[in-house]
Formats: structure tokens, sequence, C-alpha cells
């Protein structure tokens, strides 16, 4: 208890000056994720979450795109013209008008930055003189709507840019930025002049604190209201608890073990294969995430039109996996650990405890991948370190938690994954003209029919060369105040809810 209670006065004075934790009438939010810095581009996430800034359009609850600062939009018969009517009245947090232009201005900065809006083909995003959005597309892009959804495509108001760079948070949403702390901390204050309803809650803040254990500790001892992202031992204490109530969702999110599949060991799909089988999915899932969520493919039954429910499942078959990897010439030493031409099977697996169940998972996959001779050393360490990994080429496997739900169609994040080329936290080394050809044809399909066959067709792809090996399907538990009321958990994180929480009378 003593070390808990050392870890949380430690983060708060790293905080600095950051908020002090449950202040009397503010929402004091946890969660693990840093604020890297103002530009969207890096926490443009959080400060969406936190209902600072808006997008033209945002997502329901089953992630159908619905109106947001765009109220309405049509698009023209060859699907090469989008047209976004704007909503009337809206004001940026520094009392100025929203404008087309201002819109068009900020899309413009977003999309010549990483972010999918930059994986579009967009050729020109301008105001018309009827004060609405026009974007120009070089060929019919039919996912458009969830690209513009996309954090990163947040819009700002003119005097948060200087030049091109992000100098201030200055968006439209129910709050705004009052202080902010990188990479730790900030708050926000109700905005007066919010065009809609206006939130019950005044003030709240964020606090980013990384090690799992402590943000559980916060919520039982009442320094927090609203905690995000338990690890399994804290959701099974807390569940015990009337300090708290726990609240979990399946989300569009699947833990992946991304492979290297230009990596000398890698590259034939039948080692792939191997590592496949070698994991028992159902067994690690009950043990380490406390619930059955062992991933059968890629996506979860709750993603419902890109999950086959008729695809042959991910299987464990330890002595297939073997057998396997004979096949390919590799042959047991005298430690167990497979050699071939005198080089042990041993790779390095990049983790990050972000997401504190994934160094627990790690441990059972190297348990696991040892009984069929693979060596892994697992190097726990900041999640940033796999896309540079990737991009330096280095990177030999990486277990990581993958949000489909970047945008509300996963075609999003399928094509920065998984498109020409790889992604960051997607393919690596690995090509497929069948998939690509699939991926491609869906950015301009609209028959529901034709999408569903195109999108099973990539799915199997995935499932059949194994660049990133499924281990499970995710749910988020969140722990709150039983004072707050109204606290609820976006399938699709883009919100903490705070427009909907109020205090308990």
């Amino acid at each position: 208890m003593f070390k808990n209670i050392i870890a949380v006065a430690l983060m708060t004075l790293l905080a600095g000056s950051a908020p002090t934790m449950a202040t009397d009438g503010v929402v004091d939010i946890v969660a693990p994720f840093e604020i890297t810095g103002l530009d969207p581009a890096k926490s443009g996430d959080i400060f969406l979450r936190m209902g600072i800034v808006e997008t033209l359009v945002e997502a329901d609850m089953d992630g159908n795109p619905v109106p947001a600062l765009a109220k309405s939009w049509t698009v023209s018969e060859d699907g090469l013209t989008w047209r976004f009517e704007l909503q009337t009245g809206v004001k940026f947090q520094d009392g100025t008008g929203l404008t087309a232009e201002a819109v068009a201005s900020a899309l413009n900065i977003a999309r010549a930055k990483a972010g999918l809006l930059s994986k579009a083909p967009i050729t020109e995003i301008k105001a018309d003189a009827e004060g609405a959005v026009v974007v120009s597309l070089s060929k019919p892009f039919v996912p458009l709507l969830a690209f513009l959804a996309e954090n990163r495509a947040q819009i700002l108001a003119p005097a948060a840019y200087e030049s091109a760079d992000v100098k201030a948070i200055i968006g439209t949403g129910p709050f705004k930025l009052t202080k902010l702390e990188a990479p730790q901390s900030l708050a926000v204050e109700r905005f007066a002049d919010y065009r809609g309803e206006k939130p019950q809650i005044e003030k709240a803040t964020y606090l980013s604190v990384s090690r799992a254990e402590t943000r559980a500790l916060m919520a039982e001892s009442g320094d927090a209201d609203y905690v995000f992202n338990l690890d399994p031992a804290s959701r099974t204490r807390l569940a015990k608890s009337d300090k708290v109530v726990l609240q979990s969702v399946s989300i569009p999110r699947s833990v992946l073990l991304k492979v290297n599949a230009g990596h000398a060991f890698l590259a034939d799909v039948k080692a792939r294969e191997a590592l496949s089988l070698a994991i028992d999915r159902e067994g690690l899932a009950v043990a380490i995430l406390r619930y059955p969520a062992a991933a059968t493919q890629l996506f979860p039954p709750s993603l419902k039109i890109w999950h086959d429910a008729a695809l042959a499942p991910l299987g464990y078959d330890p002595e297939k996996a073997k057998a396997l990897l004979a096949e390919l010439g590799w042959t047991p030493g005298a430690d167990g650990i497979l050699e071939k031409d005198g080089k042990p099977f041993a790779l390095t697996l990049t983790t990050y405890p972000d997401r504190p169940e994934l160094p627990l998972i790690a441990a059972v996959l190297q348990d696991q991948l040892k009984e069929i001779g693979v060596a892994l050393t697992i190097n726990s360490t900041n999640s940033s370190e796999i896309p540079a990994k990737h991009q330096d080429g280095s990177l030999e496997l990486a277990l990581m938690a993958r949000n489909f739900a970047l945008v509300p169609d996963p075609i999003g994040t399928m094509l920065s994954d998984y498109g020409p080329g790889g992604g960051d936290w997607g393919a690596m080394n690995w090509t497929n003209a069948g998939f690509e050809k699939a991926l491609d044809d869906l950015t301009r399909v609209t028959d529901s029919a034709e999408g569903e066959t195109l999108r099973h067709q990539a799915v199997a792809a995935i499932q059949a060369d194994l660049p990133v090996i499924p281990i499970a399907w995710y749910q988020q538990t969140v722990a709150f105040s039983p004072k707050l009321e109204g606290a609820t958990i976006d399938p699709f994180e883009r919100s903490f809810g705070l427009e909907t929480m109020r205090w308990a009378k």
C-alpha cells in the first residue's frame, strides 16, 4: 500500500503544477496517454476525447457517420465532388465564427501532415461562394466521411495556427482548454458559447498516469473520478469495492502480433503460421484478460461488417507448428531452441506497458513459443518504438493493441496499416495483390453485397498470410466515482463523455 501511495505522490511531483485531483465540482479524468504536443497529428485524440475540438463528421454508437460541424453533405454523380453545408451559429472558443474558409484551411493543414486525410485521393479543399466546404477527389472515395471524422482532422480556429504549425488549441467543442502542461496534464472548463446543449459539468482535468496500478489506486481512493483503461487484476479487485462503479464494453480493438515478414526467419508463411499455431489464445485470454476473447480472426464479432463468421478460425496446435518449422529446416539444439545454419531461432518482441495487459501477454507468448523451440526476448518500452523500428527496418515482432475504429469505418485503419507499403501499426514487408485490389475496390463500391464480398476477401488474405497474428479481442473497462452520473464508455474511443456527465444530487 505504501508503495502505491508513494507512486501517486511521485506522479504528482512529476506533473509539476498539474491539476489537483478530486477537486470539488471538477471531474478528474485519468488515462495512460501522454499529451505529446499541440499538433492534432500528435495528441488530437486527447483534445477530442476531452470535448475541446470537433470534426466535420461524427459517428454514432454503431459507427455510422452523423453530422457534427457539417450539418449535411451531398456527392456528385461521378463521386468526385463532395459538398458540406456547415452548421450555423458556431463559434470558436476565441469568439470568432466558424466559416467555410476556416474549415478548408484547417483540413488542408491536416492533410499535409501524418494522418488518414493524407492518404485520401483529395485534389482540393476549398470554400465556395455559398459558404459550403467543397472537397474534390481524383477518384471516387466512399470512406471520405470516415476520414473526416478522424481526430487528426479536427477543426481549429485560424488563430490556432502560425503558418502550418499549431500554437494553440482553439476548437468549437463544449469545453475549452484553460491549462496545458504537456506531457501530463490539461484542464478544461465549459464553453459558454457552445451552440448545442450545455454540459452540466463546469470543469474537468486530465492527467496522464502510465502505471495501471497507480490509476486503479487513484480510482479507489477518490483521487480520480473517471479512470480509463484498467488492468485485469485491478478490474477483479475493484469489482468488489463499493467505492467505484465499473463499466465494460466490447470495443473494435484487437491484440495483435505484428510480424516483420521480410525477416529471414519469418519470410516464409509457414514460419508465421507456426507462430500462430503455438499460441493458446483461449487459455491466454482467460488467464490474462480474464474474459473469453480469444481472437479467431482479425476483427471481433462486434465489427459485424468486417467479421467473417464463415472464415476458418485460427487454431492452437503446437505439434503442427513444430512440423512446419521442421519443413523449413529448423532442428532442435541442445537447449531445445531451434537452429538452422548455425543460428538459433531467436527474436526480439517489442511491446509497451501503456496497455497494462500487453507485457503480461508477452510473457505468456514467450513461454508458449519456447515450447516449439522459438526464443523470445521481450523489450517492453515506449509505444513509439514500434513505428520507429518499423521505419528503420529493425523490428522483428511487436505485440500491440490496434484500434480499428480510428475512423468509424475500419477501412481507414486498413488503408493506413495494410495498403501498399504497409504501415507502422500493420503489415511490414508484406504484399498481396489480391488483398490490395480488394481494399482499393472497397473505396469505390457502394453496393452493400459487393462490399461484403470484398471485405471478406481482404480478411481472408490476412488470415492466410498472417502479416499480423491476431491474439485477442478487446474489452475496455472504466472505473468512475459513484457520485458521477451519466458516465459512459464510447466504444469508438472518441470521447470520455464529459458532455453527458453530471454530479449526483
